[in-house]
């Protein structure tokens, strides 16, 4: 299996879906790689050789992904908790933070439904 930013990635997929198990790189980051690197994203990684996954090492350690990432992310919902905006009371309570109907939906965040008394 080859080792990109710390994941182990799948060698019986194609480069483009391999490199998306990678935290904070998607579908179309993943084909600006490739392009860059002149790759063709539709061969799997099983089929490329040890100096274009050193490339595409290379090209992911220049995005923020895995652990920077996900604490950017976790400090950023933590600095909105501590200010007590209103975002960051939705994500204290765990509800929708973006707006979304709670009255149906939201079951995910708010948790199982809760039977009626009386």
């Amino acid at each position: 299996m080859a080792r990109i930013a710390g994941v182990n990635i799948p060698e019986n997929k194609h480069v483009e879906i391999s490199l998306t198990h990678i935290f904070g790189i998607g579908r179309k980051t993943a084909q600006n790689i490739c392009l860059d690197l002149k790759i063709d994203y539709t061969r799997k990684i099983s089929d490329l050789s040890e100096d274009e996954i050193e490339s595409i090492r290379n090209a992911v350690s220049t995005y923020v992904v895995e652990g920077d990432l996900r604490r950017n992310i976790s400090t950023n919902i933590k600095r909105l908790q501590d200010l007590a905006s209103y975002r960051g009371i939705r994500h204290r309570r765990k509800l929708p933070t973006r707006g979304q109907n709670t009255k149906n939906n939201a079951r995910t965040r708010k948790g199982p439904k809760k039977p009626m008394r009386g």
